[in-house]
């Protein structure tokens, strides 16, 4: 990923330099014929308003100094030499993670946080408490690549409406210093009202600690402690991924009927609601793109945030309901045929 996201930089700088059309601050937007002039606006606004390069630098440096004199207090486990491993790592991943985000809107800051459990947890080892450093240095590996991602959504939406980056960058510094007072005050709330928050008995089981935890555990006590055949099935499905987006890449344009093993995935990983979301809006969004494809090129990303941040809103109603112990009226579930009959014949009885 690293590899792929670097090669498309070079090659993209390269093309500018070329066409010597590459878009400087203070100065005109460039004079591609192919953008419109709302477009070559957005990017002389954008670049009009940058923030400084040493700016940026002085604070990351300023903030990894904190964490390692800060965290090793938290987490004992969690040496100051591990921080700082982390972060001189950090900021090439961060970059790629906001790049494909950028270009995906798919977030991998997970995927990143799992690297950090398996190298510092094999690091530190079980007899040093490899676990919790590797849970901890995920946590620090996840902060700093998916804030990345998210300052990027940011400026994105700040290029689309013609807002200040400087404007974009304090408000993000604003919502994180929130968050900083907010987010453990949620936890504690749940903490409190379900004392058996995290077991699988409760009624929030938090079924992502426990993947993580494991995931520590195979860091730190390797291949051994998985469960038979589950290494070759990680081989046999690893090979046949590979093969089937060889396939999909050379056969060029015919091949787009092949289906993404990593899009295939996501559903098992994240759950069927995504998958089904995203099959809905692809339907809507091609079925628009017919009947008036303008419109649809005008107003699909508007529509498609509307829909996404609803579906967001409905998460803090959704908490309260459940602290405040509100059961739901009906319960829909789906029984394959066998189980549905023996359902219908306890009830029945």
């Amino acid at each position: 990923m690293i590899t792929h996201t670097l090669w498309g930089l070079y090659h993209q700088f390269q093309e500018r330099q070329q066409e010597n059309e590459l878009p400087v601050a203070d100065q005109d937007s460039p004079s591609n014929p192919q953008l419109s002039y709302d477009d070559r606006r957005r990017i002389q606004l954008f670049l009009k308003d940058q923030i400084p390069t040493w700016f940026a630098v002085a604070g990351y440096v300023a903030i990894a100094a904190i964490s390692t004199a800060t965290l090793p207090h938290l987490f004992p486990q969690l040496k100051w030499y591990y921080i700082i491993v982390i972060y001189l790592v950090a900021p090439t991943l961060a970059f790629c993670n906001a790049y494909g985000c950028g270009l995906t809107d798919w977030s991998l800051a997970s995927t990143y946080g799992k690297l950090a459990i398996f190298t510092i947890g094999a690091w530190a080892g079980a007899s040093k408490g490899g676990v919790l450093a590797g849970l901890a240095a995920c946590g620090v590996m996840m902060n700093i690549v998916s804030t990345a991602s998210d300052l990027m959504q940011d400026f994105k939406t700040g290029y689309l409406t013609l807002a200040s980056p400087r404007s974009m960058f304090v408000s993000q510094i604003i919502g994180t210093t929130m968050g900083c007072v907010v987010s453990p005050s949620v936890f504690w709330i749940f903490y409190k009202a379900f004392p058996d928050l995290g077991k699988s008995t409760s009624e929030y089981p938090a079924p992502y600690a426990i993947i993580y935890r494991n995931m520590a555990i195979l860091g730190v006590q390797g291949f051994g402690s998985l469960p038979k055949n589950c290494l070759l099935l990680c081989y046999i499905f690893f090979a046949a991924a590979v093969v089937i987006n060889l396939f999909k890449d050379f056969l060029g344009k015919k091949g787009k009927f092949i289906p993404l093993p990593m899009a295939m995935a996501i559903p098992f990983y994240i759950g069927p609601y995504f998958a089904i979301d995203m099959c809905v809006g692809s339907l809507i969004l091609y079925v628009w793109e017919r009947i008036n494809k303008a419109k649809a090129d005008a107003f699909a990303p508007a529509v498609a945030s509307g829909l996404i941040c609803g579906d967001g809103i409905w998460t803090l109603p959704a908490s309260i309901l459940a602290l405040a112990g509100v059961k739901p009226p009906i319960c829909m579930r789906f029984f394959s045929r066998a189980a549905n009959s023996k359902v219908d014949t306890v009830l029945g009885s």
